[in-house]
């Protein structure tokens, strides 16, 4: 900053010396200027009031009378004495001299006929003479004295009529007028030096005042380029470099980093419900409190929107990282209070070691997203990064860009498996399955793409997407699949929303299907992820007359508790248990004790995986209402579906009469 002011400081220096120069020599040349404009004024008041009246209105001749050169003499001498005129002389219009208060009458005498101004002589017919001013000193070294002298030629005018009738030359002293312009040019340059220097000062302050702001937005705005303006934390850009500072580090070093990637959960709800600006304020507070407890030698960044990135540096083992993100996971879960209303937030936080899982800030950065995706859907709180849950590679990441396109292009279609009672054989629904029909890869199943789409967040258009077309399929069928339900598939994160509810029942209304011919197929990880919002959304629906489904019942962790608190109506018993229930008594006794916890508390059981007319025979046993597998059908386009229910109630109507 100093270099910058010094620099301009010299730079502007100059043209203000340049600018006093300039105002100093117009100055000089006013001042002599008006010096000779006050020796003109001086010899015209001479001629009018002493010269001219001397004669009469007749041009001047040859020579002058006796009584002109006396009064001459009587006008001139005393002012010579005294030093107030240093000579005076009477012209001619033709440039004679006829009188000289020096006695010097030659015809040239100190006469310069031409001069800088102009000719003395007599202008056209002989009525004007021009006028004639030099400082003779420096143009005519044949001055009279020898001294510096104002040279002057002013005409004279006499008689009535004021007609000219000669020229008076003057020479008026300079020293006067010289010792005036000194003494003011010399307060001048005073003046002009203090404000010149004055404003050189001003100009310096000025640059000053200037290099320092843009010193400071420079600094700003480097600032900017690495923090995040909200909380002030390092942003993405430096975390990024702040890892690969630690990772080469580690590397050369031996030691461990650990870096971490914490999520917000349900932060979107504190936006929609208390507003963008509550929102922001509890963001602040918990990146105090990452910021204040990391400590010396760590990074915590904010990495947009509610996730927060974290750099260890020597953490310790992995125990010691568990427990170290566990403690910030508790600190962060403490309540904070926005707008006078305390506010608990929760973290979903997943971390990957250097050099153990990777040594690329890419590749730490993956890998702690990975698991931090894991610990949200597992509600596990911390979980380090495991190359069996990553589901991130190559082909997978492309299918995401894809599958955006795939939705708007209309490239997804829904395949339709029947579900029957297991007592009668009769249809009693049908579930809407997925299918993407790729235009290079060929017809996707949902195990290709649906992972990809829960943890990149396109779940939520794809589900839309599908209530949407089985709801308008079930009024494209009309009569032919009259009565029958369709079963949709809810992800964790579709129920999750808070709006959930909302967008079902809106797509509902749209459509003008009845809700009791909907049924939403639930798995018991999307219950645990958030029970009392599920719990909301739920209630809701079975309100309103929309099923509820419990799908794959067996694999996940519900309390039973839930069960007995939520509006259920159905358990759909995990196919894993019933493919093998003839050949594993322990998935039988599963199977059986699914089937009688279900009927205790009112629901409807539904086998998933039935193959085998043993397998059915089996469950008709157990008193399972419904059946689901291949036996009865597989998954059939939306246009397949009549014509196989006609077949299928032509023939049970056949067999019910051959067995009557």
């Amino acid at each position: 900053m100093l270099r910058l002011f010094a620099m301009y400081a010299i730079a502007s220096l100059l043209p203000v010396f340049a600018l006093g120069m300039v105002l100093a020599h117009s100055y000089r040349s006013n001042a002599a200027a008006r010096g000779v404009s006050e020796g003109r004024t001086e010899a015209s008041l001479l001629a009018q009031t002493s010269v001219s009246p001397l004669f009469t209105g007749k041009r001047l001749g040859q020579q002058l009378s006796d009584d002109e050169i006396a009064a001459l003499q009587r006008m001139s001498g005393p002012a010579v004495a005294s030093g107030q005129i240093v000579r005076l002389a009477v012209r001619n219009l033709s440039g004679d001299v006829l009188y000289a208060s020096d006695g010097d009458t030659r015809p040239d005498a100190n006469a310069g006929h031409e001069s800088d101004d102009g000719e003395i002589g007599e202008a056209a017919h002989g009525e004007v003479v021009s006028l004639l001013t030099r400082l003779d000193a420096d143009r005519n070294p044949d001055s009279p004295t020898g001294a510096r002298a104002v040279e002057i030629y002013q005409p004279l005018l006499a008689g009535p009529a004021h007609r000219q009738v000669g020229i008076l030359e003057l020479y008026l002293p300079y020293a006067p007028i010289a010792s005036d312009v000194t003494a003011g040019m010399g307060a001048l340059y005073r003046d002009l030096g203090i404000g010149l220097g004055l404003l050189w000062l001003l100009l310096a302050a000025i640059s000053y005042s200037a290099t320092r702001r843009l010193r400071a937005q420079a600094a700003r705005n480097a600032y900017l380029a690495e923090h995040d303006v909200l909380t002030g934390l390092p942003n993405r850009a430096l975390f990024q470099q702040r890892v690969t500072e630690a990772t080469e580090r580690a590397v050369r070093t031996g030691e461990q980093v650990a870096v971490a990637v914490i999520d917000l959960d349900r932060f979107k709800e504190v936006n929609d419900t208390l507003g963008h600006g509550n929102g922001d304020a509890l963001l602040i507070e918990l990146a105090h409190r990452l910021g204040d407890t990391v400590g010396d030698g760590n990074t915590v960044a904010r990495l947009g929107g509610d996730e927060f990135g974290l750099v260890l540096v020597n953490p310790g083992d992995v125990d010691d990282v568990h427990s170290t993100l566990t403690l910030l996971r508790r600190l962060l879960q403490q309540e904070v209070e926005v707008s006078g209303l305390p506010l608990a937030a929760d973290a979903s936080i997943g971390f990957a070691l250097c050099p153990d899982d990777g040594t690329t800030v890419d590749d730490l950065l993956q890998h702690a997203d990975v698991a931090m995706y894991v610990a949200k859907a597992t509600h596990a709180g911390v979980v380090r990064y495991d190359a069996g849950h990553d589901h991130y590679d190559s082909s997978k990441l492309a299918l995401v860009g894809e599958l955006r396109r795939a939705i708007a292009a209309d490239e997804l279609v829904l395949h339709y498996q029947p579900k029957a009672s297991v007592s009668s054989g009769d249809i009693v629904a049908v579930e809407a399955l997925v299918r993407w029909n790729h235009p290079e890869r060929g017809l996707l199943y949902p195990d290709a793409f649906l992972p990809i789409a829960e943890q990149t967040g396109i779940i939520d258009s794809l589900t839309r997407w599908v209530l949407a077309t089985a709801l308008a399929q079930i009024d494209r069928w009309g009569h032919a699949v009259d009565g029958l339900a369709v079963a949709i598939n809810i992800s964790a994160r579709n129920l999750a929303r808070h709006d959930f509810s909302e967008s079902v029942l809106r797509a509902l209304a749209a459509s003008g299907v009845a809700p009791n011919r909907l049924l939403l197929e639930i798995t018991e990880t999307a219950l645990v992820a958030d029970p009392e919002r599920a719990g909301r959304s739920l209630r809701r629906l079975d309100t309103a007359g929309v099923r509820i489904s419990i799908d794959d019942f067996g694999q996940g962790q519900t309390s039973l508790g839930y069960l007995s608190t939520l509006p259920l109506h159905e358990l759909k018993i995990d196919k894993s248990f019933v493919l093998d229930m003839l050949s594993d008594q322990s998935h039988a006794a599963i199977v059986r004790s699914v089937i009688d916890l279900a009927h205790n508390l009112g629901f409807e059981v539904v086998a998933e995986g039935v193959e085998t007319e043993q397998i059915l025979d089996a469950l008709n046993a157990l008193g399972c209402d419904i059946a689901q597998g291949y036996l009865l059908a597989r998954p059939m386009p939306a246009d397949a579906l009549p014509a196989w229910l006609g077949t299928h109630r032509s023939n049970a109507g056949s067999a019910a009469a051959a067995m009557a």
